[in-house]
Protein backbone atom coordinates (compact mmCIF):
# COMPACT_ATOMS: atom_id res chain seq x y z
CA UNK A 1 0.00 0.00 0.00
CA UNK A 2 3.26 2.27 -0.33
CA UNK A 3 2.51 3.57 -4.09
CA UNK A 4 0.96 7.43 -4.04
CA UNK A 5 -2.76 7.72 -4.93
CA UNK A 6 -2.46 9.69 -7.80
CA UNK A 7 -1.10 6.14 -9.52
CA UNK A 8 -4.19 4.52 -8.70
CA UNK A 9 -6.32 2.70 -11.21
CA UNK A 10 -9.60 3.20 -12.26
CA UNK A 11 -10.45 1.07 -14.88
CA UNK A 12 -13.75 -0.62 -14.93
CA UNK A 13 -15.27 1.48 -12.40
CA UNK A 14 -18.76 3.37 -13.24
CA UNK A 15 -20.89 5.45 -10.65
CA UNK A 16 -24.85 4.84 -10.52
CA UNK A 17 -25.48 7.80 -13.20
CA UNK A 18 -23.72 6.16 -15.96
CA UNK A 19 -25.79 2.55 -15.51
CA UNK A 20 -28.69 4.94 -14.80
CA UNK A 21 -31.97 3.14 -16.82
CA UNK A 22 -34.77 4.57 -18.56
CA UNK A 23 -36.65 1.84 -18.86
CA UNK A 24 -37.37 -0.70 -16.21
CA UNK A 25 -36.12 -4.45 -16.15
CA UNK A 26 -38.76 -6.65 -17.61
CA UNK A 27 -37.15 -9.63 -16.98
CA UNK A 28 -37.07 -9.32 -13.51
CA UNK A 29 -39.48 -11.26 -11.69
CA UNK A 30 -40.99 -8.83 -9.26
CA UNK A 31 -41.60 -6.58 -12.95
CA UNK A 32 -43.59 -9.52 -14.41
CA UNK A 33 -45.46 -9.72 -11.46
CA UNK A 34 -46.57 -6.01 -11.60
CA UNK A 35 -47.20 -6.59 -15.24
CA UNK A 36 -49.35 -10.03 -14.23
CA UNK A 37 -51.64 -8.02 -11.60
CA UNK A 38 -51.62 -4.78 -13.84
CA UNK A 39 -52.99 -6.64 -16.91
CA UNK A 40 -55.13 -8.79 -15.19
CA UNK A 41 -57.18 -5.61 -13.27
CA UNK A 42 -57.30 -4.42 -16.70
CA UNK A 43 -58.97 -7.44 -18.18
CA UNK A 44 -61.42 -6.89 -15.01
CA UNK A 45 -62.40 -3.37 -16.07
CA UNK A 46 -62.93 -4.33 -19.73
CA UNK A 47 -65.23 -7.03 -18.43
CA UNK A 48 -67.08 -4.76 -16.22
CA UNK A 49 -67.13 -2.30 -18.82
CA UNK A 50 -68.72 -4.74 -21.24
CA UNK A 51 -71.82 -5.14 -19.34
CA UNK A 52 -72.05 -9.18 -19.44
CA UNK A 53 -74.77 -10.84 -19.40
CA UNK A 54 -76.13 -12.15 -15.81
CA UNK A 55 -74.07 -15.04 -14.82
CA UNK A 56 -72.02 -15.04 -17.65
CA UNK A 57 -69.00 -12.71 -15.83
CA UNK A 58 -66.94 -15.20 -14.95
CA UNK A 59 -67.03 -16.37 -18.53
CA UNK A 60 -66.72 -12.76 -20.13
CA UNK A 61 -63.34 -12.49 -17.72
CA UNK A 62 -61.66 -15.78 -18.55
CA UNK A 63 -61.86 -14.92 -22.10
CA UNK A 64 -60.96 -11.42 -21.79
CA UNK A 65 -57.78 -12.69 -18.75
CA UNK A 66 -56.52 -15.06 -21.57
CA UNK A 67 -56.29 -12.48 -24.58
CA UNK A 68 -54.90 -9.74 -22.01
CA UNK A 69 -52.51 -11.53 -20.19
CA UNK A 70 -51.04 -13.22 -22.96
CA UNK A 71 -50.56 -9.57 -24.53
CA UNK A 72 -49.27 -8.53 -21.48
CA UNK A 73 -46.73 -11.49 -21.07
CA UNK A 74 -45.74 -11.25 -24.76
CA UNK A 75 -44.91 -7.79 -24.34
CA UNK A 76 -42.48 -8.26 -21.21
CA UNK A 77 -40.49 -10.59 -23.37
CA UNK A 78 -40.04 -8.25 -25.93
CA UNK A 79 -39.22 -5.60 -24.12
CA UNK A 80 -36.84 -8.07 -22.20
CA UNK A 81 -35.02 -9.23 -25.42
CA UNK A 82 -35.22 -5.13 -26.63
CA UNK A 83 -34.32 -3.34 -23.85
CA UNK A 84 -30.74 -2.90 -24.12
CA UNK A 85 -31.31 -1.84 -28.04
CA UNK A 86 -34.05 0.50 -27.04
CA UNK A 87 -32.00 2.04 -23.94
CA UNK A 88 -29.10 2.64 -26.62
CA UNK A 89 -31.53 4.78 -28.52
CA UNK A 90 -31.33 7.54 -25.66
CA UNK A 91 -34.62 8.57 -23.61
CA UNK A 92 -37.10 9.81 -26.11
CA UNK A 93 -36.59 6.98 -29.00
CA UNK A 94 -36.39 4.45 -26.49
CA UNK A 95 -40.31 5.69 -25.25
CA UNK A 96 -41.07 6.23 -29.23
CA UNK A 97 -39.69 2.73 -30.29
CA UNK A 98 -41.65 0.91 -27.20
CA UNK A 99 -44.75 2.67 -28.08
CA UNK A 100 -44.83 1.40 -31.64
CA UNK A 101 -43.18 -2.07 -30.69
CA UNK A 102 -46.18 -2.48 -28.24
CA UNK A 103 -48.84 -1.23 -30.45
CA UNK A 104 -47.38 -3.57 -33.47
CA UNK A 105 -47.37 -6.70 -31.17
CA UNK A 106 -50.64 -5.81 -29.69
CA UNK A 107 -52.31 -5.81 -33.66
CA UNK A 108 -50.12 -9.04 -34.41
CA UNK A 109 -52.10 -10.70 -31.39
CA UNK A 110 -55.36 -9.01 -32.01
CA UNK A 111 -54.98 -10.74 -35.34
CA UNK A 112 -54.06 -14.15 -34.35
CA UNK A 113 -56.62 -14.32 -31.68
CA UNK A 114 -59.17 -13.13 -34.33
CA UNK A 115 -58.16 -15.93 -36.76
CA UNK A 116 -58.02 -18.14 -33.61
CA UNK A 117 -61.90 -17.52 -33.41
CA UNK A 118 -63.31 -18.25 -36.47
CA UNK A 119 -61.20 -21.40 -36.83
CA UNK A 120 -63.24 -22.70 -33.42
CA UNK A 121 -66.11 -20.73 -33.36
CA UNK A 122 -67.61 -23.18 -30.87
CA UNK A 123 -65.61 -21.19 -28.25
CA UNK A 124 -66.74 -17.85 -29.18
CA UNK A 125 -63.47 -16.14 -27.71
CA UNK A 126 -63.90 -12.85 -30.33
CA UNK A 127 -67.97 -11.22 -30.55
CA UNK A 128 -66.87 -8.89 -33.16
CA UNK A 129 -66.24 -8.02 -36.61
CA UNK A 130 -62.93 -8.71 -37.60
CA UNK A 131 -61.99 -4.43 -38.28
CA UNK A 132 -64.29 -3.92 -35.21
CA UNK A 133 -62.29 -6.01 -33.15
CA UNK A 134 -58.66 -4.91 -34.52
CA UNK A 135 -59.58 -1.25 -33.94
CA UNK A 136 -61.31 -1.63 -30.59
CA UNK A 137 -57.80 -4.06 -29.46
CA UNK A 138 -55.57 -1.44 -30.80
CA UNK A 139 -57.60 1.64 -29.40
CA UNK A 140 -57.34 0.49 -25.98
CA UNK A 141 -53.85 -0.67 -25.99
CA UNK A 142 -52.87 2.57 -27.64
CA UNK A 143 -54.48 4.19 -24.51
CA UNK A 144 -52.91 1.90 -21.96
CA UNK A 145 -49.53 1.75 -23.54
CA UNK A 146 -49.63 5.45 -23.38
CA UNK A 147 -50.45 6.06 -19.78
CA UNK A 148 -47.83 3.21 -19.14
CA UNK A 149 -45.08 4.70 -21.02
CA UNK A 150 -45.77 8.14 -19.48
CA UNK A 151 -45.93 6.56 -16.00
CA UNK A 152 -42.46 5.04 -17.04
CA UNK A 153 -40.95 8.44 -18.50
CA UNK A 154 -42.11 10.27 -15.21
CA UNK A 155 -40.63 7.30 -13.30
CA UNK A 156 -37.71 7.69 -15.23
CA UNK A 157 -37.07 10.92 -14.28
CA UNK A 158 -37.24 11.13 -10.47
CA UNK A 159 -35.03 8.12 -10.17
CA UNK A 160 -32.40 9.92 -11.77
CA UNK A 161 -33.24 13.07 -9.84
CA UNK A 162 -32.83 11.10 -6.82
CA UNK A 163 -29.90 9.69 -8.17
CA UNK A 164 -28.46 12.98 -8.98
CA UNK A 165 -29.88 14.41 -5.51
CA UNK A 166 -28.02 11.75 -3.59
CA UNK A 167 -24.98 12.27 -5.47
CA UNK A 168 -24.53 15.81 -4.79
CA UNK A 169 -25.26 15.79 -1.26
CA UNK A 170 -22.76 12.86 -1.05
CA UNK A 171 -19.65 14.70 -3.18
CA UNK A 172 -20.51 17.46 -0.79
CA UNK A 173 -20.06 14.60 2.15
CA UNK A 174 -16.98 13.97 0.37
CA UNK A 175 -15.24 17.55 0.10
CA UNK A 176 -15.78 18.19 3.95
CA UNK A 177 -12.09 18.17 5.37
CA UNK A 178 -12.26 18.82 8.77
CA UNK A 179 -10.03 21.72 9.99
CA UNK A 180 -8.55 19.96 12.67
CA UNK A 181 -6.86 17.66 10.80
CA UNK A 182 -5.61 19.98 7.98
CA UNK A 183 -4.23 22.25 10.73
CA UNK A 184 -2.62 19.61 12.71
CA UNK A 185 -1.02 18.09 9.43
CA UNK A 186 0.20 21.63 8.80
CA UNK A 187 1.87 21.74 11.95
CA UNK A 188 3.94 18.80 12.11
CA UNK A 189 5.09 19.37 8.40
CA UNK A 190 6.12 22.77 9.49
CA UNK A 191 8.22 21.21 12.87
CA UNK A 192 9.52 18.93 10.61
CA UNK A 193 10.67 21.65 8.19
CA UNK A 194 13.63 21.65 10.08
CA UNK A 195 14.33 19.06 12.18
CA UNK A 196 13.92 16.38 9.20
CA UNK A 197 13.55 18.18 5.59
CA UNK A 198 13.18 14.82 3.86
CA UNK A 199 10.23 13.83 6.13
CA UNK A 200 8.83 17.19 5.64
CA UNK A 201 8.49 16.64 1.86
CA UNK A 202 7.24 13.38 2.59
CA UNK A 203 4.23 14.34 4.19
CA UNK A 204 3.68 17.41 2.01
CA UNK A 205 3.22 14.76 -0.87
CA UNK A 206 0.69 12.33 1.55
CA UNK A 207 -1.15 15.38 2.58
CA UNK A 208 -1.74 16.64 -1.33
CA UNK A 209 -2.64 13.04 -2.49
CA UNK A 210 -4.95 12.89 0.42
CA UNK A 211 -6.33 16.20 0.05
CA UNK A 212 -6.72 15.29 -3.96
CA UNK A 213 -8.24 11.83 -3.21
CA UNK A 214 -11.37 13.60 -0.70
CA UNK A 215 -11.97 17.03 -3.20
CA UNK A 216 -10.78 14.98 -6.76
CA UNK A 217 -14.31 13.21 -6.71
CA UNK A 218 -13.04 10.92 -9.43
CA UNK A 219 -15.68 8.21 -9.19
CA UNK A 220 -18.21 6.88 -7.02
CA UNK A 221 -16.91 3.61 -6.53
CA UNK A 222 -13.12 2.67 -6.16
CA UNK A 223 -11.24 -0.99 -5.88
CA UNK A 224 -10.20 -1.81 -2.12
CA UNK A 225 -6.48 -1.58 -3.17
CA UNK A 226 -7.00 2.11 -4.48
CA UNK A 227 -9.12 2.82 -1.24
CA UNK A 228 -6.76 1.28 1.60
CA UNK A 229 -3.82 3.25 -0.36
CA UNK A 230 -5.74 6.19 0.75
CA UNK A 231 -6.74 5.53 4.25
CA UNK A 232 -2.28 4.16 4.69
CA UNK A 233 -1.27 7.77 3.33
CA UNK A 234 -3.90 9.14 6.10
CA UNK A 235 -2.33 6.39 8.92
CA UNK A 236 1.24 8.00 7.82
CA UNK A 237 0.50 11.36 7.99
CA UNK A 238 -1.10 10.61 11.46
CA UNK A 239 1.16 8.60 12.44
CA UNK A 240 4.11 11.89 11.88
CA UNK A 241 2.22 13.46 14.98
CA UNK A 242 0.92 10.39 16.74
CA UNK A 243 4.28 9.01 16.94
CA UNK A 244 3.93 5.55 18.96
CA UNK A 245 0.65 6.35 20.22
CA UNK A 246 -0.83 4.94 17.32
CA UNK A 247 -0.63 1.85 15.84
CA UNK A 248 -2.79 0.53 12.73
CA UNK A 249 -3.29 -3.36 12.02
CA UNK A 250 -4.15 -4.32 8.78
CA UNK A 251 -5.42 -7.48 9.15
CA UNK A 252 -7.19 -7.39 5.46
CA UNK A 253 -4.76 -9.62 3.29
CA UNK A 254 -7.84 -12.07 2.83
CA UNK A 255 -9.79 -9.00 0.48
CA UNK A 256 -9.86 -9.20 -3.27
CA UNK A 257 -8.02 -6.37 -4.14
CA UNK A 258 -10.02 -5.69 -7.45
CA UNK A 259 -13.34 -5.43 -5.40
CA UNK A 260 -15.06 -2.48 -5.92
CA UNK A 261 -16.47 -0.03 -2.69
CA UNK A 262 -17.66 3.42 -2.70
CA UNK A 263 -14.71 5.61 -2.56
CA UNK A 264 -13.69 7.27 0.74
CA UNK A 265 -15.28 4.90 3.29
CA UNK A 266 -12.46 3.77 4.99
CA UNK A 267 -10.51 6.60 5.36
CA UNK A 268 -13.24 8.55 7.55
CA UNK A 269 -13.94 5.50 9.76
CA UNK A 270 -10.07 5.30 10.45
CA UNK A 271 -9.98 9.19 11.08
CA UNK A 272 -12.95 8.63 13.52
CA UNK A 273 -10.96 5.63 15.14
CA UNK A 274 -7.67 8.06 15.98
CA UNK A 275 -10.13 11.46 16.47
CA UNK A 276 -12.60 10.19 18.68
CA UNK A 277 -10.63 7.07 20.17
CA UNK A 278 -7.11 7.01 20.01
CA UNK A 279 -6.50 11.16 20.56
CA UNK A 280 -8.43 11.07 23.82
CA UNK A 281 -6.20 8.47 25.45
CA UNK A 282 -2.81 9.26 26.77
CA UNK A 283 -0.79 5.89 26.10
CA UNK A 284 -2.69 6.07 22.41
CA UNK A 285 -3.99 2.40 21.38
CA UNK A 286 -4.38 -0.11 18.37
CA UNK A 287 -6.25 0.72 15.09
CA UNK A 288 -7.55 -2.90 14.02
CA UNK A 289 -8.67 -3.11 10.36
CA UNK A 290 -10.09 -6.13 9.43
CA UNK A 291 -11.56 -8.17 6.44
CA UNK A 292 -12.58 -11.13 5.02
CA UNK A 293 -14.56 -12.65 2.67
CA UNK A 294 -17.91 -14.50 2.72
CA UNK A 295 -19.11 -16.06 -0.24
CA UNK A 296 -21.09 -12.95 -2.37
CA UNK A 297 -19.74 -10.67 0.39
CA UNK A 298 -17.46 -8.67 1.81
CA UNK A 299 -17.26 -7.72 5.55
CA UNK A 300 -14.79 -4.78 6.92
CA UNK A 301 -14.59 -3.82 10.28
CA UNK A 302 -12.53 -0.77 11.92
CA UNK A 303 -11.88 -1.12 15.72
CA UNK A 304 -10.84 1.24 17.99
CA UNK A 305 -10.64 2.14 21.67
CA UNK A 306 -12.12 4.40 23.44
CA UNK A 307 -12.12 6.36 26.58
CA UNK A 308 -15.29 6.27 28.60
CA UNK A 309 -14.39 9.50 30.62
CA UNK A 310 -13.46 11.74 27.66
CA UNK A 311 -15.75 12.65 24.94
CA UNK A 312 -15.52 15.09 22.15
CA UNK A 313 -17.82 18.55 22.92
CA UNK A 314 -18.43 17.80 18.54
CA UNK A 315 -19.47 14.12 18.15
CA UNK A 316 -18.75 13.89 14.03
CA UNK A 317 -18.89 9.80 14.56
CA UNK A 318 -22.76 10.56 13.33
CA UNK A 319 -21.96 12.39 10.10
CA UNK A 320 -19.27 9.71 9.34
CA UNK A 321 -21.99 7.13 9.38
CA UNK A 322 -25.04 8.96 7.54
CA UNK A 323 -22.08 9.89 4.78
CA UNK A 324 -21.46 6.32 4.24
CA UNK A 325 -24.79 4.73 4.71
CA UNK A 326 -26.15 7.05 1.88
CA UNK A 327 -23.15 6.25 -0.29
CA UNK A 328 -24.12 2.03 0.57
CA UNK A 329 -27.72 2.51 0.34
CA UNK A 330 -27.08 4.51 -3.36
CA UNK A 331 -24.57 1.86 -4.59
CA UNK A 332 -26.21 -1.14 -3.40
CA UNK A 333 -30.21 -0.66 -2.25
CA UNK A 334 -30.79 -2.88 0.71
CA UNK A 335 -27.90 -5.35 -0.19
CA UNK A 336 -25.39 -3.59 2.22
CA UNK A 337 -24.96 -2.69 5.55
CA UNK A 338 -23.20 -0.09 7.95
CA UNK A 339 -23.48 -1.80 11.45
CA UNK A 340 -22.12 0.03 14.38
CA UNK A 341 -21.35 -2.22 17.79
CA UNK A 342 -20.09 -0.10 20.95
CA UNK A 343 -19.16 -1.44 24.40
CA UNK A 344 -17.30 1.01 27.46
CA UNK A 345 -13.68 -0.05 25.52
CA UNK A 346 -14.26 -0.35 22.02
CA UNK A 347 -15.99 1.34 19.23
CA UNK A 348 -16.56 -1.38 15.86
CA UNK A 349 -17.78 -0.28 12.42
CA UNK A 350 -18.79 -3.19 10.35
CA UNK A 351 -19.45 -2.92 6.85
CA UNK A 352 -21.10 -5.79 5.22
CA UNK A 353 -21.77 -5.38 0.82
CA UNK A 354 -21.94 -7.36 -2.17
CA UNK A 355 -18.96 -8.62 -3.98
CA UNK A 356 -18.31 -6.99 -7.12
CA UNK A 357 -14.91 -6.40 -9.21
CA UNK A 358 -13.61 -3.87 -11.37
CA UNK A 359 -13.62 -4.71 -15.14
CA UNK A 360 -10.33 -4.69 -16.91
Amino acid sequence: MGNKVGDKSQAGVAGPANNQAYLPNFCAASAVFVIVIVAELLAILLTLASSPAPGMFMVDLAKTSLFVLWLALLSAVVMCAFRDQLESAGKTRAFTLSFVVLLLLSLVLAEIAYQVSRMFRELAIVDDSHAGFLVRTVGISAIVIALAMRYLYVSSEWRRSVVLEAQARISALQALIRPHFLFNSMNTIASLTRSNPRQAEEAVEDLSDLLRANLGGSGDRTTLKAELEVAAIYQRIEKLRLGDRLNVRWEVADLPMRALIPSLVIQPLLENAIYHGIELLPDGGDVVVTGKRDGDYLTIKVTNPIAASAVRAKPGNQMAMTNIQQRFDLAYDTRAHVDVDEDESTFTVELRFPYEEARS
